[in-house]
């Protein structure tokens, strides 16, 4: 680094206005990401503002990494250098928004909840429920890449954004992609800033295809004493006239925590019919509908009053076929508890555990009963306690959760990193592959999160995955100067 602190600080205040610099101590830690803190933090009130503090920091040889509400940091490797944090949350105007074309423009700040409860007054939504979601940003979604439980329906963020602006690694305001669905000119280039954590560009604007609004909805939880029988439901269903919005199926593990615990994060109206107040509270606790012993399937409908009595019908006969031993319709009351907790099964394993570390397996539907059973005896030779839930696309979340921290228990960090090297294999195995969303600092210091493919943080260049010269190539035609998130993401170095 070549600026000092306050050097920094007061360059960044020409920028942006002496109110939105903070370069207090406590202030920057609130910005730390895996225990290292920036120089200075920076509020930008605009995509111009954006881009000339990117250009100061490419002139001092400065390493930006990108946020908004903070939610998702721990996500990727510890960041080689990191000198301003670019709080975004500045950014939080819709720009656009056509009801009648189901098109939106949309800040990177603006706060997803308050986003949808714009849309709702419209009847319609963005289905982004990605966890910790009252708090988090319509460009922190996109930049982890998180999913939620209504991609069985809906898709991920890849198949409702239609376009970006962006501000990239040399400082140069960018777009891509329009404001229409039927806009196709040119290359996908805001596709790749998905799941990018910020080491491509900085994103200051989106632009969704909107949906309507479920006109009501309604949730099905059926109970199993095994995960076979819990899996033969789901496949029942996938292979059914039936759509459901989700389509879930829940560990014993992941049961007891739905059923003891409520997510931290506060909680607001999503959909028409729930019964949020203004202010917005925790989820109520559950009724008896999620039992630790048993393996359950959770599946979300909506639709016409006959359409929702068709779903009624034919899950609970499709249940009762595959040995259920109980199953329960939730209605506008009980829908949002279950529904919440789905929504916020990330965050609730993060924070079930002062060591948590969860893995993303995407693996074939098929291969799942397999796989439940090699996780399941993976955490038992860790002595490790563990839950997990499984999207009838493939993807499986699968957290182990010490009791302990690994400061506090050395041998904790030991078998998780024996853990997580087995988990890779297994996915590799089965021709899937694993990575890590979260996890204690001090794991990503003994192994990359990445997976096997990526053989050390540190000797990144000897990875052997094929696409990996060519993710090099797209980070230095972004970020020719590797001022980005730097190391957070395999190819961002």
């Amino acid at each position: 680094m070549t600026a000092s602190a306050t050097t920094i600080a007061a360059r960044l205040e020409s920028i942006a206005g002496v109110e939105q610099v903070h370069a207090q101590s406590a202030a920057c830690m609130r910005y730390a990401v895996d225990d290292l803190a920036p120089s200075a933090v920076v509020r930008p009130a605009n995509a111009e503002q954006v881009a000339e503090v990117v250009r100061f920091a490419v002139a001092e040889k400065l390493a930006v990494i990108p946020c908004g509400a903070r939610t998702k940091l721990g996500i990727g490797m510890p960041p080689a250098r990191y000198d301003i944090a670019l709080d975004t949350t500045r950014l939080d105007q819709i720009a656009h928004y056509d009801p009648g074309d189901l098109t939106l423009s949309v800040d990177a700040g603006m706060p997803l909840a308050k986003l949808n409860a714009v849309l709702g007054e419209h009847a319609q939504f963005l289905p982004l429920l990605a966890p910790w979601y009252s708090r988090t940003t319509v460009g922190g979604t996109i930049a982890s890449g998180v999913d939620s439980p209504l991609r069985q329906f809906y898709g991920t963020a890849r198949d409702f954004v239609i376009g970006a602006e962006f501000v990239t690694g040399a400082g140069t305001l960018a777009k891509s992609g329009g404001r229409v669905v039927k806009n196709v000119t040119g290359y996908d280039l805001h596709k790749l800033l998905i799941g990018s954590l910020g080491t491509l560009a900085v994103i200051t604007r989106v632009n969704f295809r909107t949906f309507p609004a479920p006109p009501a909805a309604r949730g099905f939880v059926a109970s199993f004493a095994t995960a076979e029988e819990a899996l033969r439901l789901r496949r029942r269903v996938v292979d059914s006239p039936l759509s459901p919005l989700t389509l879930d199926v829940l560990s014993p593990g992941l049961a007891q925590i739905f059923a003891t615990r409520t997510p931290a994060t506060p909680e607001v109206a999503v959909f028409p019919g729930e019964s949020h107040s203004s202010n917005q509270t925790l989820l109520r606790m559950l009724g008896n509908w999620f039992s630790p012993r048993e393996w359950h399937l959770c599946a979300g409908f909506a639709g016409t009053p006959e359409v929702l009595q068709r779903y009624e019908r034919d899950l609970t006969q499709f249940a009762a076929d595959s040995r259920a031993t109980c199953t329960t319709v939730l209605d506008d009351a009980t829908r949002p508890s279950v529904w919440g907790r789905l929504r916020e099964s990330l965050s609730m394993l993060c924070e079930a555990s002062p060591a948590a570390t969860i893995f993303k397996l995407s693996l074939l539907p098929e291969q799942h009963t397999a796989a439940f059973a090699k996780l399941d005896e993976i955490a038992e030779r860790a002595s490790l306690p563990s839950a997990l839930i499984a999207r009838a696309a493939g993807t499986i979340y699968f957290g182990l959760l010490p009791e302990q921290s690994v400061e506090k228990n050395a041998e904790n960090l030991a078998r998780l990193a024996s853990a997580a090297t087995t988990i890779f294999d297994l996915a590799a195995h089965e021709g899937g592959y694993a990575t890590i969303p979260f996890c204690p600092s001090g794991l990503k210091r003994r192994l990359n999160i990445w997976g096997t493919h990526f053989v050390s943080r540190m000797n990144l260049r000897d990875a052997h995955r094929p696409d990996f010269a060519l993710m090099q190539r797209v980070k230095s035609a972004f970020d020719p100067n590797s001022i980005l998130a730097p190391a957070r993401f395999p190819g961002a170095i």
